[in-house]
Formats: C-alpha cells, sequence, structure tokens
C-alpha cells in the first residue's frame, strides 16, 4: 500500500478540493456599450468586438 512520503497540510488539501463549490459568473456592463458581459472576457456587440470598452476588432477589419 502506499504511503505518502510528506504530509500534505490541511489548507493545501482543502484548497484542491474546493473547486466543485465555483459560484456563478460575475456579469458586468461595458461603458461604452452599456452590453453585459462576463468578466474578464471580451464580448461582440453590432459586429465589433470589444475589451474594456474599447474596440479590439471592428467589422470593417473582419
Amino acid at each position: 500500500m502506499a504511503h505518502p512520503k510528506h504530509k500534505i497540510s490541511k489548507a493545501r488539501r482543502d484548497k484542491r478540493r474546493t473547486h466543485y463549490k465555483a459560484k456563478k459568473p460575475t456579469i458586468s456592463y461595458d461603458q461604452t456599450t452599456g452590453e453585459a458581459h462576463l468578466r474578464h472576457r471580451a464580448h461582440w456587440y453590432e459586429g465589433n468586438l470589444y475589451y474594456k470598452g474599447q474596440i479590439i476588432i471592428s467589422k470593417d477589419e473582419a
């Protein structure tokens, strides 16, 4: 039977086990367009890709 060489602390063990408790994603609103989107994600609005209120890709480039 396998035995651990070193003790794993309770904090380290519990950090590994927390992923199933993830909360629902946070919704933010873009300052420029007012569009709802997931935080830290780019989003499409009227053919343009926005991130932090700035156009990353416009429909002219695509």
